[in-house]
């Protein structure tokens, strides 16, 4: 099912040639839909394959082909949930560790805080690599990066011969990382892949470096084979990293840990690009899927970014967005518990068979079966790929279940909101100043309830808001992120030198993966510095060191003055902007006049419901404003 650019009136595509073929593609796949936009606005949606996510995107490319008239696409640009759906499933390759002497079952130690403070009975998740397949090899640096003891690489044990790949990660390696490079020459040299945790992430505290580089191994093996799927579909394939740009498929194949945000930063960055333009440079993104919901805060125009996240229970350090995740979606489905209670998600219906009103066989109740009984999804709506939505089919399945349509959206909504909370109410953020940013198949149908229930001032749909994270894949930039530790915290002496190396090698790297792609463009950097008081354990990354003072009192309410200042570490970003804005695209005139609720507005890629006591207006670029009435 393709879409034409409402109201455009107009066949030139955005490469200037009348008729001609569209330069560039996003794409996002989906639990449940696989998402494409071309830079002439057209669209399509098609069900995901997660045996093969690359032929749902094939099969989006025909679609188009056979609705737009694109013989090709020079630059795909996809976002991905490969990577995260791995390390949740517990679909990932046979990883053994290799690490110092004595550190073996560092992954498991952990840290000594726990996921629930009161809670006795929790278990962390099970480490990626069973103690057997962890080895150590012999050899030291200190905490300078000093050698204490040279790195002997006989004393490697041979490698179990059903590992796929081996994880190194030594200490200190973020500050030199010539014992790691011995251990790859030797393993190269035996037949066996593997990365280290300076390739990936070159930051102090071994925990999470050695978890990263883990992960990374872990989900090294399916995503490139994926990811090499996808190279026949366009001459160029650019792929979504969690920290919100564009890195090459070959980076990306080489170290996939960095897309665990793929698809939800495509999302972030075109919600934040979207509420800006309408005049709302603070709101929360709020993308609703079939599978799960992601929100994040946006400030100032900017979405929150986070040094360090966790996925499946596991640290991950690495840049990214600051994204929070639930499994609740259109497809999360309901029922009653042990104790007689009414529960939504985490389990989804997924792409197949997906709600019961998809008529593929599926006979659970969702949110989907829900909103259709509830009238907010109307009963003749066709959906892409579907045909038109089995009404009597969603009800057997909700009074099979035994809970009824109006209790399902309340549970769902419930969660959702905890989860709107999280970014903003317990950040010290009042949500009654911030816009509500709904987007996915789902979001703009729970919209103004969560708004009613946080008093959020008003609510934005983005055109073509049930491929929103496509749009905003489609119009991220080429970016690197790189980051290197310090050694000498309380020592600055060639800080500012060392950062300009660091800049310098994050031009270059994002000239490189551009390739081509943005004839033309500049690469813009930044510098920022990890900075922290001595005698703290947590740090800010701020711009210079001069002011951390300054931040440090905005964000905690106090400045130690005359307190020395640790650095950490330096950061260096590069970006090269894409040809296409999220707001350059034909925008499709959701609404041309005043709307009032009670009112369901069915688009191609979604359905919004405007609820009694609210309206919507025409915004910029055209977004649909809503607000109480």
């Amino acid at each position: 099912m393709t879409q034409d650019p409402a109201t455009s009136g107009s066949e030139t595509s955005a490469s200037g040639v009348p008729g001609g073929p569209a330069r560039w593609c996003g794409s996002d796949t989906g639990g449940t839909f696989t998402d494409l936009v071309l830079d002439d606005g057209t669209i399509a949606k098609v069900p995901s394959t997660p045996d093969d996510p690359s032929a749902a995107v094939a099969r989006g490319l025909r679609d188009l082909a056979a609705g737009a008239g694109v013989a090709a696409v020079e630059v795909l640009t996809h976002g991905t949930t490969v990577a995260t759906n791995a390390v949740l499933e517990r679909r990932t390759a046979q990883v053994a560790l290799i690490t110092n002497e004595g550190f073996a079952d560092l992954i498991e130690i952990a840290r000594q805080d726990r996921p629930a403070l009161y809670d006795h009975t929790i278990e962390r998740p099970v480490p990626l690599v069973p103690r057997a397949w962890r080895s150590e090899v012999r050899g030291r640096l200190d905490a300078t990066g000093a050698e204490l003891v040279p790195i002997d690489v006989s004393t490697i044990p041979p490698i179990d011969p059903t590992v796929e790949i081996v994880a190194v990660c030594l200490l200190h390696s973020d500050l030199d990382p010539a014992h790691e490079q011995a251990v790859l020459a030797e393993l190269a040299h035996r037949g066996i892949d593997a990365v280290a945790s300076h390739e990936i992430s070159p930051e102090f505290r071994e925990y999470e470096r050695t978890v990263t580089t883990v992960i990374d191994a872990a989900v090294r093996p399916v995503c490139r084979a994926y990811l090499r799927l996808l190279d026949g579909l366009a001459a160029r394939v650019l792929v979504m990293t969690s920290a919100g740009g564009l890195t090459s498929a070959t980076a990306a194949a080489d170290h996939p840990a960095r897309l665990l945000l793929s698809g939800p930063a495509g999302g972030v960055l075109a919600g934040a690009a979207i509420a800006e333009a309408n005049g709302f440079p603070d709101a929360i993104t709020f993308d609703m899927g079939g599978t799960s919901t992601d929100v994040c805060l946006v400030t100032g125009g900017r979405p929150e970014a986070a040094a360090q996240r966790e996925v499946a229970g596991f640290a991950v350090r690495l840049p990214s967005l600051d994204v929070h995740t639930i499994g609740a979606g259109g497809g999360s489905i309901a029922m009653i518990d042990d104790g007689g209670a009414l529960v939504v998600g985490p389990q989804s219906a997924g792409a197949r068979p997906g709600p019961a009103c998809y008529g593929r066989g599926g006979g659970q109740a969702t949110v989907t079966d829900a909103n259709l009984v509830a009238g907010h999804i109307p009963a003749d709506v066709e959906f892409p790929g579907l045909g038109r939505l089995d009404l009597a089919a969603a009800q057997q399945a909700l009074a099979v279940a035994g809970v009824d349509a109006a209790g399902v959206l309340a549970v769902v909504n419930a969660s959702m909101e905890q989860a709107l909370r999280r970014v903003s109410v317990e950040r010290g953020v009042d949500p009654r100043g911030l816009a509500l940013v709904a987007f996915g198949g789902a979001g703009p149908l729970h919209a103004c309830a969560l708004a009613d229930a946080l008093g959020l001032a008003v609510v934005l749909v983005p055109p073509r808001a049930g491929v929103f994270s496509a749009v905003g894949i489609l119009g991220a930039p080429v970016q690197v992120d790189l980051v290197h530790s310090w050694p000498t915290p309380l020592d600055h002496h060639g800080l500012d030198d060392a950062a300009r190396r660091l800049v310098d090698q994050a031009r270059d790297e994002a000239i490189v993966c551009a390739g081509g792609a943005t004839p033309g463009a500049a690469p813009i950097t930044s510098v920022a510095f990890d900075c922290r008081y001595a005698g703290q354990s947590h740090e800010l990354s701020v711009p210079s060191v001069e002011g951390f003072a300054a931040t440090h009192e905005r964000r905690n309410g106090y400045a130690r003055t005359g307190t020395p200042i640790e650095v950490v570490a330096i950061r260096a970003t590069a970006t090269i902007g894409a040809p296409v804005a999220v707001t350059d695209l034909p925008a499709p005139a959701l609404v041309r006049t005043a709307v009032l609720g009670p009112m369901v507005l069915a688009e191609p890629d979604c359905t919004i419901w405007i609820p009694s006591g609210w309206r919507a207006d025409p915004g910029i670029a055209g977004a649909l404003v809503v607000r109480r009435t």
